[in-house]
């Protein structure tokens, strides 16, 4: 049977959801204490873009959230660009959520820049504030919070708990930057840090492209989660907090992941994910996913029903 789709929704989500099993279940004070500090020393990014006392008291009414989902990809030193975006709108009156997923080559106005381009370059050009006001612009929302994590931090996590084991559903060799020349047969298999990397980067191989990548992100989310709310070592939870301090960057503090996990858990019990449409064309010789109007106004609907 295929795992409940909370347990798959995204990247980043799940660096949000191990922070929070780790800091308010945690078997100790020094490792509560713990995770608090990294949160509120390591994790933490201001941006002018999102009013953080306007947010605090949607949560303390308890209504409904967007938080804007960035995989980072950090190579060398340079800022990098978003690999990944996503709206994750919480429900909490209706105890449901929703998962946007909005392909990196979409071609939208880069706010702040004032021309058009990916949409995973605004990342690139101004860092989470911009990414967070293009995105608000192209689907016409508000967003409360964001989460970004890089993704190299995703092969030290999956070192730290021992590897995973997911179900492969296509049989390639690995051409790219990590796993240069290993075979990922189909059927099950076991993963180590950098396997694991090489097996979500991977889209040219495969048919389905952005979308079947998506799919093995979240196969290697799930495997995550299964392993990572079963670590009872100290050392290993310690770890955990560590390898998501140096990797996650968020407007949240600690306080409001606590309040999250209070006052929104429900929002579980009913989750839907959606990829937004359109098509692909090549401009001044530049690929670009073009999403027709129609399209992102559906999207923005979506949303604001989330909302109502």
């Amino acid at each position: 049977m295929e795992k409940p789709l909370w347990k798959k929704i995204s990247l980043i989500v799940l660096s949000i959801v191990l922070v929070l099993i780790i800091g308010v279940g945690a078997y100790t004070f020094s490792i509560f204490s713990h995770a608090k500090q990294v949160v509120n020393d390591n994790m933490q990014e201001t941006v002018t873009n999102i009013d953080k006392k306007v947010v605090k008291q949607k949560v303390n009414d308890r209504q409904s959230l967007n938080i804007l989902l960035l995989g980072v990809d950090k190579r060398g030193g340079d800022r990098g660009r978003s690999d990944a975006l996503m709206v994750l709108s919480l429900d909490p009156k209706n105890d449901r959520m929703q998962l946007v997923s909005i392909p990196r080559d979409t071609r939208t106005l880069i706010v702040g820049k004032g021309t058009e381009d990916k949409i995973n370059h605004a990342y690139a050009f101004g860092g989470a504030d911009m990414s967070i006001a293009t995105v608000e612009n192209l689907l016409d929302i508000e967003l409360d919070y964001f989460v970004q994590i890089n993704m190299e931090g995703l092969a030290d996590l999956v070192d730290l708990l021992g590897g995973i084991t997911v179900e492969n559903e296509l049989d390639w060799v690995d051409t790219g930057y990590y796993q240069k020349g290993y075979h990922y047969e189909k059927g099950q298999i076991q993963l180590d840090g950098p396997q694991a990397m090489g097996f979500i980067r991977m889209r040219y191989q495969d048919p389905k492209g952005d979308f079947g990548r998506t799919e093995r992100q979240r196969k290697v989310i799930a495997a995550i989660l299964d392993k990572g709310v079963n670590i009872g070592a100290v050392n290993k939870i310690k770890g955990a907090i560590n390898v998501l301090g140096n990797n996650m960057t968020t407007n949240m503090d600690f306080d409001d992941m606590q309040d999250l996990l209070f006052n929104y858990a429900s929002v579980r019990h009913n989750s839907e994910s959606y990829m937004m449409q359109g098509s692909g064309t090549k401009i001044d010789g530049v690929y670009y996913y073009l999403v027709p109007e129609e399209e992102v106004m559906k999207v923005h609907g979506m949303i604001e029903d989330m909302e109502s």
